[in-house]
């Protein structure tokens, strides 16, 4: 195995602070970049059109490994695995975890085949003679000191956010927030103006320019942080230039990173910071330069860097990409540049940009501190939290148009969630002594930007196309496609405006039905259904591969409710009956992914709708029809966007309404009853 560095002493977020204002910053001429779309305003609703991420990776450095070989392992009773290979990201996997095995894996890699589960590195052991991690036969063993669960450090295919998903509606201006979420799609927008000028340096292997071709299977992902943190540096008063990606090569990334000395007053890099045996970027910093502070108490963003990179010697421009033609050098050919390293994922590299890098530019540029930069708000639900770090939490706003401040909630996917940028408005700074934050209690959300707009209405729960198409009939609603069961649970817990239900759920107590429509709904299966499949019963008796739905969705519970039936007629147990079903546990986030894994050819049948299916060219197999109702918290069917909602859902509406959209989807059709 490869050596790891490890996080040890983390400085103070002040030391952090400290150590960023002994940089120069001095501002460079004037020149313009086309690296940023900050300020511009969407003229139609975007959709995700790829599951991001593409793959199955892991979201920590450790071992891959199949959760039931660890179930009992303890720090007194470890479980002893046979090591058979490492699997890096931005490379394939070519080893497979078999019963007994497991494989060592980094942070961001596709999951090997067998494995369902990461252990972390801090919980194994290295076995074998000679503390060399070889047995006496020769065989690389490694003893795991606790249990995992099927899942556990793993963000599964459309986590993130999933092919067919509402990303951004008409009408959004598009901030550092939003313009991560295009390039995490494939949308390069890159305007800027002249300011003090900042490099910028996403490395990894793994990554991907925004519009180039992405191969999921080698774990490839766009480069989101390059756009990212550009938007952020024009923001606060800065000219970024954004140059080549760098992978993990040591040499590659010490040419790019000196001639962005070289060229630049601040060089920021994300990525390759953290503690994995293939990030190096700190040893380039420390043989190229100085390296003033290598890991925060902060979370997220502990993997942080700050140093200076000596000026001279690089073998200048020559013709890469991703650099502005008019980026002239800096007349500066000795002395240093200021440089800051940034965690690799979005969310985390972001917040650590805004929280210590973005007052540094401004400073620097002669800016202000932006006048409307927090905002008091009371959280809406408890959230708790000891790990000792200082926690920069990132919440959503909602303003319920009375004399209370906003609502605060949490908006948490992981550092490694791109749609975190824009389902929230602002970070709420967790003092690391504070264990708990009590619903009702006061709290300062400082805002991503100035132009941050709380949302008018906030809805939870199943995903749906109509739902999707109704949105857009609204004034800057959001929308959080938590499932039909999670949204049952957050319309009680008293934040969200509505919440969105399919299928077969008990009457929601104390909620006020606004209005709905039926879905058809079934098994999507490739065009001509070659298989011929004809309902649930083949899944269960023949060698078919099936995609999923997550359990929260309503239609895992309506094909659970058939399973059910199929059950009864067999006098079987489902249990018995699931397991049989070749893909029942391999679920997807949204409505559409289980079609794209048909269209891909990785299954043979999947859970969807009659309107994807046909959308997407494949053949259906009707299973029944769903009801799906839109309920409103009772103390909120009177704010005005909610009666907007109920109008588009209360007759056709003309164009706004419900029943011109549904007109123009396969499968659906007004619910008269309003209710399931």
């Amino acid at each position: 195995m490869s050596d790891r560095k490890e996080f040890r002493d983390l400085a103070t977020p002040e030391a952090a602070r400290e150590a960023i204002e002994s940089l120069d910053l001095s501002p460079t001429p004037e020149t313009v970049s086309l690296a940023d779309a900050r300020g511009r305003v969407l003229a139609e609703r975007v959709d995700a059109a790829i599951d991001v991420p593409g793959f199955d990776r892991a979201s920590m450095d450790g071992y891959a490994v199949r959760a039931r070989e660890t179930f009992g392992a303890d720090e007194a009773d470890p479980a002893e695995l046979d090591l058979v290979g490492a699997v890096h990201a931005g490379a394939a996997p070519d080893v497979t975890v078999e019963p007994g095995t497991c494989a060592e894996i980094s942070t961001g890699a596709v999951m090997p085949d067998g494995a369902d589960a990461v252990v972390m590195v801090e919980r194994t052991d290295e076995l074998g003679s000679g503390g060399d991690g070889v047995d006496d036969d020769g065989h690389s063993r490694i003893a795991v000191r606790t249990s995992v669960a099927p899942g556990d450090h793993v963000m599964t295919a459309g986590t993130d956010i999933a092919a067919g998903a509402r990303a951004l509606g008409p009408g959004t201006r598009l901030t550092p927030r939003e313009i991560g979420l295009l390039s995490a799609l494939g949308v390069d927008e890159v305007p800027v103006e002249g300011r003090p000028r900042v490099g910028i340096v996403s490395t990894g292997d793994e990554l991907v320019r925004p519009g180039e071709a992405l191969n999921p299977d080698r774990g490839e992902i766009y480069d989101v942080n390059s756009t990212t943190i550009a938007a952020g540096v024009e923001e606060a008063g800065g000219e970024p230039v954004l140059y080549p990606h760098a992978g993990d090569d040591y040499d590659e990334m010490e040419r790019l990173l000196r001639r962005a000395a070289d060229e630049c007053d601040l060089v920021l890099s994300s990525g390759s910071t953290s503690a994995s045996a293939v990030d190096v970027i700190y040893r380039v910093i420390e043989a190229r330069g100085e390296l003033l502070l290598h890991g925060v108490a902060v979370k997220p963003g502990k993997p942080m860097l700050i140093g200076r990179l000596d000026r001279g010697g690089s073998d200048g421009g020559d013709g890469d990409e991703g650099v502005g033609e008019d980026a002239a050098r800096n007349d500066a050919s000795v002395g240093e540049s200021a440089y800051v390293g940034l965690p690799g994922y979005p969310v985390s590299a972001l917040t650590i940009f805004r929280t210590f890098v973005a007052p540094a530019i401004r400073d620097a540029a002669g800016q202000p501190e932006p006048a409307t930069a927090t905002v008091e708000g009371r959280m809406g639900v408890s959230e708790r939290y000891s790990e000792g770090r200082l926690r920069l939490m990132p919440v959503g706003l909602l303003d319920l148009d009375d004399d209370a401040p906003p609502l605060v909630y949490p908006v948490d996917k992981g550092s490694g969630a791109t749609t975190s940028l824009v389902e929230a408005d602002g970070v709420v700074a967790v003092d690391p002594d504070t264990e708990v934050l009590d619903a009702g209690e006061a709290v300062e959300v400082q805002l991503f930007s100035p132009d941050v707009r709380p949302p008018t209405l906030l809805g939870v729960g199943e995903d749906d196309p109509a739902l999707n198409r109704l949105l857009d009939r609204l004034a800057n609603p959001r929308y959080l496609a938590v499932g039909s069961r999670e949204g049952h649970r957050r319309l009680r817990d008293g934040v969200p405006d509505v919440a969105v239900t399919a299928g077969p759920t008990d009457r929601e107590v104390g909620a006020e039905a606004l209005g709905g429509w039926t879905r058809e709904w079934g098994l999507v299966v490739p065009d001509g259904n070659p298989e011929a499949v004809t309902g649930i019963a083949d899944l269960v008796d023949r060698d078919l591969r099936f995609r999923n739905r997550s359990t929260v969705s309503g239609l895992r519970r309506s094909l659970d409710t058939a399973l059910d039936d199929l059950a009864d007629e067999r006098d079987a147990d489902r249990r018995d009956l699931a397991e049989r079903i070749d893909g029942y546990e391999r679920t997807a986030k949204a409505f559409e992914s289980p079609v794209r894994a048909v269209v891909a050819g990785d299954a043979d049948a999947g859970l969807g709708l009659r309107e994807t299916a046909e959308r997407l060219g494949c053949a259906f197999v009707p299973l029944g029809e769903q009801s799906v109702v839109v309920r409103a918290a009772p103390d909120r069917a009177g704010r005005e966007p909610v009666a907007a909602l109920a109008a588009a859902l209360d007759g056709d509406g003309g164009r706004g309404g419900i029943d011109a959209i549904l007109a123009d989807l396969p499968g659906y059709s007004r619910n008269s009853r309003n209710d399931p």
